[in-house]
């Protein structure tokens, strides 16, 4: 099976020319950095017409995603870069709708993430004061007084596997800076800390805005690089770089790569 191996922000995939069928352990494997090719999860990407691709997105450890916002981004390349697309503004059929995307020349993508919900008022659970919101999937924004110092790990499985979520969430280690910009860190629900979530920087910025902390229009800052992030009229887009790492083979059987 080829695949290739795409980041955005250090947020790192393998990438698979659909349509493909893998089991949760096929895809666990594939993500393995240690006997694997190593990645946070795995897209599949399927033609759909001249003007529109399918994209499925699995966690790393094998179970599906509604949407990913770095995903997306790389999705968008390589439809562009493999000529499933015609042009570089097209749409992406993903788990919770079309979306559309933009590839621009200077190899960043702008991408429509959909409908953005920070209207719930903060949650209490375990002990910490959350903001949810809904980016199409879950995440819980915490605001504290230094990323670099918040126990990541520790809170992120706590919150990820509360009760209060049922489906999991993803958290947010969020510091609001004198600048305007946003500093965070973030636990990705079935993944763990990894460099760079895209839903989850919109979902900051529309937790900041609705408590009147942010412009919707701001710049969140992660420790894989910043991305640009747009709410308007409650639809949030999404801004940052895509990029090729490699691409080879995987025997599915053997779990060799060449």
């Amino acid at each position: 099976m080829k695949f290739t191996k795409m980041e955005g922000l250090g947020n790192d995939f393998v990438v698979i020319d659909g349509p493909r069928h893998l089991t949760a352990d096929q895809i666990a494997a594939l993500c393995d950095r240690r006997r694997g090719v190593g990645s946070d999860g795995v897209l599949v990407v399927t033609p759909v017409s001249d003007e529109c691709v399918r994209m499925e997105y699995f966690n790393a450890d094998g179970g599906a995603a509604e949407m990913c916002g770095n995903g997306l981004r790389c999705v968008a390349k390589r439809a562009v870069d493999t000529g499933l697309v015609h042009e570089r503004d097209f749409m992406v059929e993903t788990a919770v709708g079309l979306r559309r995307v933009s590839v621009l020349d200077d190899d960043r993508v702008h991408v429509e993430l959909g409908p953005i919900d920070a209207s719930a008022s903060d949650l209490e659970v375990g002990g910490l004061t959350v903001r949810t919101v809904d980016v199409g999937n879950p995440h819980a924004v915490l605001f504290v007084d230094d990323p670099a110092e918040a126990d990541v790990a520790g809170i992120g499985v706590a919150l990820e596997t509360n009760p209060e979520f049922p489906s999991g969430t993803n958290v947010e280690f969020v510091r609001i800076l004198d600048d305007g910009q946003i500093e965070m860190r973030v636990w990705e629900r079935g993944v763990g800390e990894t460099l760079a979530c895209g839903t989850g920087a919109a979902a900051v910025v529309a937790a900041a805005t609705a408590m009147n902390r942010s412009d919707p229009a701001a710049t969140v800052r992660l420790p894989g690089g910043s991305l640009d992030v747009e709410i308007d009229e409650g639809i949030a887009w999404l801004t940052g770089p895509a990029r090729t790492v490699f691409s080879g083979r995987w025997d599915l059987s053997t779990g060799r790569t060449e």
